[in-house]
Order: C-alpha cells, then sequence, then structure tokens
C-alpha cells in the first residue's frame, strides 16, 4: 500500500511543475533547451515552429478551443527569434495580442546580438532576450524569477 501512495504523490508533484513551451526550428536547438528545462523540473512541450506553436496554444488555424479548455497550462514560452514562416517577434506579437495567452511571459532566444532586435523584442512585450546557446544558468535564473 505505501507504494501506491507513493506514486500518488509523484503524480501530483509532476502536475504542479512549471509548463514551458520550447518553439525552434532547429531540432538540435530546440532538443538541448527541452534537456535544460527538463533537467530543472519543468515540463516541456516542444513546437518546431511559431505556427505549429500558435496551433497549441489554440491561435492557429483550425484551432478548436482555447488552451485552457483542454486542460493544458503553458507558464512560459521560450521562442527562437530566426525561424522561417514566423519568427519569434511574430509569435511573441500574436500571444501578447490575443487575451487568452497575453498574460504568458515570452523569452526570446537568438544567436544574433542586435541591439535594435533585442528593443523591439522587450518593447513588445517579451520577458528577457537571451543570446544562444542557452544554458543551465539562464534556465535557472528563470526559475528564480517565478
Amino acid at each position: 500500500m505505501a507504494s501506491s501512495s507513493k506514486v500518488e504523490m509523484n503524480e501530483v508533484k509532476e502536475d504542479e511543475r512549471p509548463h514551458v513551451m520550447v518553439v525552434d526550428d532547429n531540432m538540435v536547438d530546440r532538443r538541448i533547451a527541452e534537456r535544460l528545462f527538463t533537467n530543472s523540473a519543468w515540463k516541456v512541450t516542444p513546437a518546431e515552429s511559431g505556427q505549429k506553436a500558435l496551433e497549441l496554444l489554440s491561435q492557429g488555424e483550425g484551432a478548436l478551443a482555447n488552451i485552457n479548455y483542454q486542460g493544458l497550462k503553458i507558464d512560459l514560452i521560450v521562442t527562437d527569434y530566426c525561424m522561417p514562416g514566423m519568427t519569434g517577434y511574430e509569435l511573441l506579437k500574436r500571444v501578447k495580442e490575443s487575451p487568452d495567452t497575453k498574460a504568458i511571459p515570452v523569452i526570446v532566444v537568438s544567436s544574433d546580438n542586435i541591439p535594435t532586435r533585442i528593443k523591439k523584442c522587450l518593447k513588445k512585450g517579451a520577458q528577457d532576450f537571451i543570446l544562444k546557446p542557452l544554458k543551465q544558468s539562464d534556465v535557472n535564473n528563470i526559475k528564480s524569477r517565478d
């Protein structure tokens, strides 16, 4: 009996972990970010594009319901800036313009240190702009802000 109550406690603990959506078209960078967040006890939902992220957030074409009605709660979005189709900046704009998602913090990551790009993202509502490569210390700093 003791083992079944232990399992139930682990399930509750798992549900209480913060949930991050990692958006990056580069599979290697996306997997690195997934591993870093998982190491810091985050639940991770990966998305390979801005459009896929919006679909997961139920804002894209073919969206059926708001993400919160599906029981999926995203606490943070970490997106690459340079992606084909929809940039991280465009994703940031869409997230911040929607009443359903505007409260979700967005962090933009990029390998390019371009001050005007950084200012533009922060002005549009990004919580932070982090230069790649994303490191464990970056993820730990994000976690300590909560």
